[in-house]
């Protein structure tokens, strides 16, 4: 099944061609460079950009594959959750597209998507698992039962990792994206130096708290500019970075215990930290759970993983009419 599939739920606009877990193409046009001046994603900007660029990205995708419209069973695209006027770019294109090819039209989940970027490059990963899902606006805990069946064990309660991250490198004066930059210069981290709290949910021991961690690294930061000390920022990076990991791992792998998963996956944009992922496949050696990640290139969004769970999707009967509209939140077990 030749499946084309489109992305545009951030500031990547993105365009698929792919036939079950198999990529024939991808082709992403990022606006990271226009957004830097900004210091973060300007909605307006990033909507405007997607209409500009969303018919050229198609083409190149199909061209890269070999393949014309005609060649096409279906088309699908990111229906939520993100910025909304974003998302409504890539819904309404794909809207017509489908109309005017007569196929069928498949909404896609942007975080099942992510997902779903495990499965390109592991032929043996198939549910039930448990996916930590890792991103600059969600991080959440899923039990995985089946390819569309979906179950929430944790989530935020306030801020994700990927935004603490972010906000913490702005305040560290690290340009946009922050989150990668952050990474990029981090070293050894010393709580001694920089004690960080560990904020917890209170009955509730799968659910994280990032936003006050993330003041916590604000105000450290004021708190030396007042007195005249200057931070070290590879230092404060290394200990934020590695407080961030504590939480998300430590949570991951008792929820594994408790659901007894023996198959651990790691999802979303965070999951391109080099922390993260080094320790998560450490931790599960220990505890002798199969552990999958995805490659660096499916880590940030792109519409291949978009293709690859539109597959699973249009197996389940998930399609959309007309009609179908965007999302700004939706959660992933969505019915």
């Amino acid at each position: 099944m030749l499946i084309l599939a489109i992305e545009s739920s951030c500031d990547e606009t993105a365009a698929a061609v792919t036939e079950g877990r198999k990529v024939l193409s991808s082709v992403i046009n990022t606006q990271i460079e226009e957004h830097k001046i900004y210091g973060g994603v300007v909605p307006e900007i990033a909507s405007r950009r997607h209409c500009e660029n969303i018919s050229a990205v198609v083409e190149k995708a199909l061209d890269d594959a070999g393949k014309t419209y005609a060649d096409l069973d279906a088309v699908a695209v990111t229906f939520a959750p993100g910025l909304i006027g974003a998302l409504l770019v890539g819904v309404n294109f794909a809207k017509g597209l489908a109309m005017s090819l007569g196929v069928p039209l498949i909404p896609v989940h942007h975080l099942r998507s992510h997902i779903a970027a495990n499965y390109i490059e592991a032929p043996d990963l198939k549910p039930p698992f448990l996916c930590l899902t890792v991103s600059g606006g969600n991080s959440i805990l899923t039990d995985v039962t089946d390819y569309t069946e979906f179950k929430m064990i944790g989530g935020t309660r306030d801020d994700a990792a990927g935004e603490c991250f972010d906000k913490a490198a702005r305040a560290m004066g690290l340009p946009y994206p922050g989150g990668v930059n952050l990474d990029k210069i981090a070293t050894e981290a010393d709580t001694k130096k920089y004690p960080l709290p560990t904020p917890r949910v209170e009955g509730s021991p799968y659910d994280f708290s990032f936003s006050g961690l993330k003041t916590a690294v604000i105000n450290t930061i004021h708190n030396a500019t007042q007195k005249g000390e200057e931070i070290d920022v590879p230092v404060l990076a290394a200990t934020l970075r590695q407080k961030v990991c504590d939480m998300l791992i430590h949570r991951t792998l008792a929820a594994a215990k408790e659901l007894g998963r023996d198959t651990l996956v790691l999802a979303g944009g965070v999951s391109a930290n080099s922390e993260l992922r080094t320790r998560l496949e450490e931790e599960c050696k220990k505890a002798d759970i199969a552990f999958y990640r995805p490659p660096l290139c499916y880590c940030g969004d792109n519409a291949a993983m978009v293709g690859v769970q539109a597959y699973y999707e249009y197996q389940s009967g998930n399609l959309a009419a007309e009609d179908l509209n965007a999302f700004a939140t939706l959660p992933i077990d969505y019915k």
